[in-house]
C-alpha cells in the first residue's frame, strides 16, 4: 500500500482491486487525527482518500485531480507486480489460521434472499444462489460469526497470558487494517486473519493487546510486543503480503 500517512493503533491490511488505468471513483475516509488530506493507494488498485474533520467535498475533489497522475502510475505500478485474481463463488474454503477447511455447495431456491447453514464441514447456501453478491453477503456473514466464535477465547487466554485487557471485541471486514484497539478499550479484529497462519493470527491479538497500554507504536510498545512474542518483526513484516492469501471473492480491496 502506498500511503501518506498510516494510523497510530492500526495494524494496516494491504489490499488489491480493478482495473489500474482507468479508474472514475475513490472511498474518503475522515479522520480525527488526520491534520491533511491524503491518498492511499491499495496493491489491488482501490483508491481512499483520508481526510480531516468537516472537509468539505470540493476541496476533496479538487485534491484528487490534482494528484490525478499519480494516482494512475501508482496503480498500474501495483498492477504489473500483482495481476488481479480472477471473481469466482468458492467451492471450499480454507482457513489456516483456525486450522479449519470447509466446502460450499449452493441450493437454489425461490425467493430473493440467500441464508447459509453449515453441516459438519460443508457450508450451505440456500436461496437465491444464482445472485453471486447475495452469495458473497451470506458468506461473510459466515466469516463474521465464526471469526467471533474462533477469536474470543483466544483473546481471552492471550489477555490473561499478557496482563493487557479489552472491554470488547468487534469482528469486521475492514478493508484498510487487520486489527484496530480504540481508547475505549475495544478491539477490532478483521476476519481475514483466518486465511493467515495461526502464528500471524496470535500476534496480531497480541498487538492489539499491548495497545491497553501503550496506544501508540512507540519503543515501549513494541518492548512490550516482544515480551510475549519474540519473532513479531518478522511476523509484522509478514503482514504487508497477507492480502495475497485473500481470495478475490472477499472483496477486501
Amino acid at each position: 500500500m502506498v500511503a501518506v500517512q498510516t494510523q497510530a493503533t492500526q495494524l494496516p491490511l494491504f489490499s488489491e482491486v480493478d482495473e489500474p488505468d482507468e479508474w472514475s471513483g475513490f472511498s474518503v475516509r475522515e479522520s480525527s487525527r488526520a491534520r491533511r488530506l491524503s491518498i492511499k493507494v491499495f496493491p489491488r488498485g482501490r483508491v481512499e482518500v483520508v481526510v480531516p474533520k468537516r472537509t468539505r467535498a470540493a476541496d476533496v475533489q479538487q485534491f484528487v485531480e490534482a494528484h490525478r497522475e499519480w494516482i494512475r502510475k501508482t496503480r498500474a505500478a501495483f498492477a504489473a507486480e500483482h495481476p488481479p485474481e480472477p471473481f469466482a463463488l468458492p467451492v471450499r474454503i480454507d482457513l489456516p489460521g483456525i486450522e479449519r477447511r470447509v466446502c460450499v455447495r449452493y441450493e437454489r431456491r425461490d425467493g430473493s434472499t440467500v441464508r447459509y447453514r453449515l453441516r459438519g464441514d460443508t457450508l450451505v447456501l440456500s436461496g437465491a444462489t444464482q445472485d453471486e453478491m447475495l452469495c458473497v453477503s451470506a458468506l461473510k456473514r459466515w466469516l463474521t460469526a465464526l471469526a467471533k466464535k474462533e477469536y474470543e477465547p483466544r483473546l481471552r487466554s492471550l489477555s490473561a497470558l499478557t496482563g493487557n485487557g479489552y472491554r470488547k471485541l468487534h469482528v469486521r471486514g475492514q478493508r484498510t487494517c487487520w486489527g484496530s484497539h480504540s481508547s475505549s478499550g475495544t478491539i477490532s479484529l478483521n476476519y481475514c486473519l483466518m486465511f493467515l497462519d495461526p502464528a500471524h493470527l496470535r500476534y496480531v491479538l497480541i498487538h492489539e493487546l499491548c495497545h491497553a497500554r501503550h496506544m501508540n507504536h512507540s519503543q515501549r510498545f513494541w518492548s512490550l510486543v516482544g515480551r510475549h512474542e519474540p519473532r513479531y518483526r518478522k511476523l509484522d513484516s509478514d503482514l504487508n503480503e497477507g492480502w495475497k492469501r485473500i481470495p478475490a471473492w472477499v472483496g477486501i480491496y
